[in-house]
């Protein structure tokens, strides 16, 4: 037997100046939610319908001053998620796929919880000591899950998740937004 203690939150430290500074550039507003949204992926059964973040966010916004982060690579298929959120609240969101990981970070840092899909976004976001909400679509529950600020959303009708649950359409709103109600209270 090896006796061993191995931290399960893993940490990211950033430049206190570079989470003043992003504040700054993206005016953000300690009044409001500021949201980080993790809304790409790394295959198409890892990303949550732009319906299903649209419907959260309908949600959100009803109940609260909202600003929204998404986090998205320039694929066609997460630039189609991105374009239809956009369409429908634009004055709510920052677009952050055309700036670069260290970039991101301080925005990230800024926000009071996060929401993503099971990918990079919801690992770094964990690390940086933000409340990350993680959309498990299609990925092992422990990857969603192995960290005290990740707080994990299961598709509707599952105990469970693994490789080829190909549960995004399954992924329920509501269990998002009454989570997140939990998190932010």
């Amino acid at each position: 037997k090896i006796n061993l203690n191995v931290e399960s939150d893993p940490k990211i430290y950033i430049e206190e100046s570079s989470v003043i500074s992003a504040k700054e550039k993206f005016n953000i507003n300690d009044k409001q939610i500021n949201i980080l949204l993790g809304i790409g992926g790394s295959g198409p059964t890892k990303r949550t319908p732009a319906k299903i973040i649209k419907e959260f966010i309908n949600l959100s916004l009803k109940e609260y001053d909202c600003k929204f982060f998404l986090a998205t690579g320039n694929k066609n298929e997460e630039q189609e998620i991105l374009n239809e959120i956009i369409l429908n609240f634009k004055e709510y969101c920052i677009p952050l796929n055309n700036f670069s990981i260290s970039e991101t970070l301080p925005i990230i840092k800024n926000c009071k919880i996060a929401i993503c899909n099971d990918t990079s976004f919801s690992h770094l976001s964990a690390a940086l000591g933000v409340p990350t909400i993680v959309l498990m679509c299609d990925s092992p529950l422990l990857y969603g899950s192995y960290s005290s600020k990740m707080y994990p959303v299961i598709p509707d009708g599952m105990k469970t998740v693994s490789h080829n649950s190909r549960g995004k359409e399954k992924i329920n709103p509501v269990k998002i937004f009454d989570k997140f109600i939990k998190i932010i209270k």
